[in-house]
């Protein structure tokens, strides 16, 4: 019989099983490619759009259907969110600001963190309507966390005040898993304005989310405050800018990922997808 195998290239591992049928003779696949440029039905101009509005490796592997080798990439620069190299100041005015948690299950050193990334959002910021105003991370049994809650939601109406937020706070944003559910339940329950992030964005994988907002990254929608910029944690004896680390040393298809703390990675995506992307994230 014959069998069909149809996807979007994801890198050029090895172990990619859908990169071993194309270019290993012994399976005698033979190849279709189907670039977003042989649709007949592509508007005009379309494609220049999509290159411009993403990362050069995503739209080779996306829209041009291409085997693309991401080993030793960094996937989110740091120039992307500075402006002409240098962080930004807190804005003025903007229109909300926000938070996004994500959660770890019980403290310890050889545990997670659990992260929080604050960023204010302005809709009539055209060029970069996102902002990361401050972050931090900590280390605390889950069933503590929702003593702490009450210090983010100081902690965001003094940035609301801070950046005149139009209106207010718009919430946090948890992600319900581990500790973070039980933070939802309990805002649920106290009348926090609390908030779970859609599933359909947290059960994608790692890597796939971290594409989904590249072309928002890329296009430098979202820029870093100077104060999120110079300040650094003590996170597992380490003492530094733990949200920088995390998100410039991120690479596509890190098979040693597990190894490295990824809490406030996890978040920054989150902020990215909620702020700019639609109601999936997307």
């Amino acid at each position: 019989g014959d069998a069909w195998v149809l996807s979007t290239p994801n890198g050029m591992d090895a172990d990619n099983f859908f990169y071993a049928i194309g270019e290993d003779e012994r399976f005698q696949f033979k190849d279709f490619h189907a670039p977003t440029h042989a649709n007949p039905y592509l508007p005009a101009g379309e494609l220049e759009k999509l290159e411009r509005e993403n990362h050069p490796l995503v739209f080779r592997q996306e829209y041009l259907a291409e085997f693309v080798d991401w080993s030793g990439v960094a996937f989110f620069s740091l120039d992307k969110m500075l402006e002409s190299g240098i962080p930004v100041s807190y804005p003025i005015k903007c229109d909300a600001v926000y938070a996004v948690i994500d959660t770890a299950v019980k403290g310890g050193k050889d545990n997670d963190g659990t992260a929080i990334v604050y960023v204010s959002a302005d809709r009539y910021n055209l060029k970069s309507p996102l902002t990361v105003l401050d972050w931090d991370i900590i280390q605390v049994d889950g069933a503590l966390l929702e003593n702490w809650m009450p210090s983010v939601f100081a902690r965001l109406e003094e940035l609301a005040i801070n950046t005149g937020a139009r209106y207010g706070v718009t919430g946090t944003f948890i992600e319900d898993a581990a500790a973070g559910s039980i933070l939802i339940q309990q805002g649920r329950t106290r009348g926090w304005n609390t908030h779970a992030i859609d599933s359909k964005l947290t059960s994608a994988g790692k890597d796939e989310r971290a594409i989904s907002v590249s072309g928002y990254y890329h296009q430098e929608l979202l820029k870093i405050s100077q104060y999120a910029f110079d300040k650094t944690v003590n996170f597992k004896n380490q003492t530094r800018n733990h949200l920088l680390t995390q998100v410039t040393g991120f690479r596509i298809g890190d098979k040693d990922a597990y190894k490295r703390a990824d809490d406030l990675l996890d978040a920054f995506v989150y902020a990215i997808a909620i702020g700019v992307g639609d109601k999936y994230g997307y």
